[in-house]
This record gives C-alpha cells, sequence and structure tokens, in this order.
C-alpha cells in the first residue's frame, strides 16, 4: 500500500544517501503515518493520515 496520507497526500520525498567515499544510492523519506480510527459521515473509519494532519486537527478521533 503507498504512504501517503488519505487527508493531505503528503507522500515520499526523494534524495540520496552519500557516503563518505561519495557513493550515490537512492533513498526515501516517508511520511509519519498512523491508522486513526476517524469519525467520518457515515460513522467510524480507519485511515492512514500523518501526524501533522493529527497535530492540526484535521482529523477527529472516534471513541
Amino acid at each position: 500500500m503507498a504512504q501517503v496520507c488519505e487527508l493531505c497526500g503528503k507522500g515520499p520525498q526523494f534524495g540520496n544517501n552519500i557516503s563518505h567515499a561519495h557513493n550515490v544510492t537512492r533513498r526515501r523519506w516517508n511520511p509519519n503515518l498512523q491508522s486513526v480510527k476517524a469519525a467520518t459521515v457515515g460513522g467510524t473509519k480507519r485511515v492512514k493520515v500523518c501526524t501533522s494532519c493529527i497535530k492540526s486537527g484535521k482529523v477527529t478521533k472516534a471513541a
């Protein structure tokens, strides 16, 4: 499954690992996704959202 936040669409960023000998290999930084029970219009649903969406209050957690 893709490492993408279901609310804001934040996904992985890509870059390089650079060793001391300057060997360059590709790497990726994944967003900090958490599986949360969120209150939606049709009831509760388990969604994968990033921690910045949880902190900002974009997700209302279901009890």
